[in-house]
């Protein structure tokens, strides 16, 4: 009963991962990116801090490990959501999905680089296929974007950021928890974005009417994707291992599709179905045998 409780866990942070993909589509027509992202951050550093000492797994920083904090951070949440977030301006939520998607990708091409893990041939074959998937989504037949060519770069920058933060969380989490490092970075996050805000977006935020209708999906980014789907997903990897939590990420743009088509009205083509398949399954075959490595080195990846 135990397991089954978990693995519902674990689909339910899914389920709020995929869901974020359409709630920025709805806070934009409020906020802009920055504003969405600098509130986002300090609304879910603030009750992730409160969850962590609450529940006492907050640690405190040494101060030895400030600069890889601040490194850490700079990567994600500054660069990752930098390009999500002004990506998703430009393609739609099934496509800022499986862009996201792709990140488990690269973690076999970073461990090559950094560790010197070696590439299996299935590993090359689910990268391979993978991209094949991402080409079926966003080219049409005649080879010209399906998608804007800026926004699915910016999707791309918030993949590198990705890989970025996955070169510097190995430093950290042999010394903190998951909660510890989450709130902290979060917390630097919301400070790299103050200047932005202040300098982009705060003359023009005073002059915007703030509703119930237009906080609501910041507060579920927030509260939602930011704060209880990493709760949720924390407790998957207690109870299972990051091995068989990590796995589960593979979903999340099955579950957008299905949430943008309702909520969003978004079209589903078969071109774009056949897509998301062959990147899933691209996803799953290019983790065979690697497990070992993301064991090692990895704890986390939304």
């Amino acid at each position: 009963m135990k397991k089954i409780l978990t693995y519902a866990t674990l689909v339910l942070a899914m389920v709020l991962f995929s869901f974020s993909f359409v709630w920025y589509k709805q806070v934009y027509v409020y906020y802009t990116p920055i504003t969405t992202i600098f509130f986002r951050l300090i609304i879910s550093a603030s009750l992730l801090f409160l969850y962590a000492v609450v529940s006492k797994r907050f640690k405190r920083v040494k101060k030895e490990d400030y600069k890889v904090f601040l490194l850490l951070a700079f990567f994600e949440p500054l660069i990752y959501f930098i390009g999500e977030s002004f990506g998703m301006k430009y393609v739609s939520a099934t496509v800022g999905s499986v862009i996201i998607s792709t990140i488990p990708l690269f973690t076999p091409v970073l461990a090559y680089y950094l560790f010197k893990e070696r590439l299996s041939k299935m590993n090359i074959f689910g990268i391979i296929l993978s991209f094949l998937g991402v080409l079926l989504v966003v080219l049409k037949d005649d080879f010209s974007f399906s998608a804007s060519p800026v926004g699915i770069l910016l999707m791309f920058l918030a993949v590198a950021g990705a890989m970025g933060y996955s070169s510097q969380i190995v430093k950290l989490t042999k010394k903190y928890n998951a909660m510890t490092i989450i709130t902290v970075q979060n917390a630097i996050g919301a400070i790299y974005f103050l200047p932005l805000f202040l300098f982009f977006d705060f003359n023009q935020f005073q002059d915007i009417q703030i509703t119930v209708n237009s906080l609501i999906p910041l507060f579920e980014l927030a509260i939602f994707s930011s704060s209880f789907a990493y709760i949720f997903f924390l407790s998957g990897v207690k109870n299972l291992g990051i091995t068989t939590a990590n796995m589960f990420t593979n979903i999340i743009p099955v579950f957008t599709v299905i949430f943008a088509f309702f909520v969003l009205d978004e079209t589903l083509t078969v071109r774009k179905l056949v897509g998301i398949a062959v990147v899933v399954t691209g996803l799953f075959l290019s983790q065979i045998k690697y497990n070992k490595f993301i064991k090692r080195y990895f704890f986390l990846r939304k």
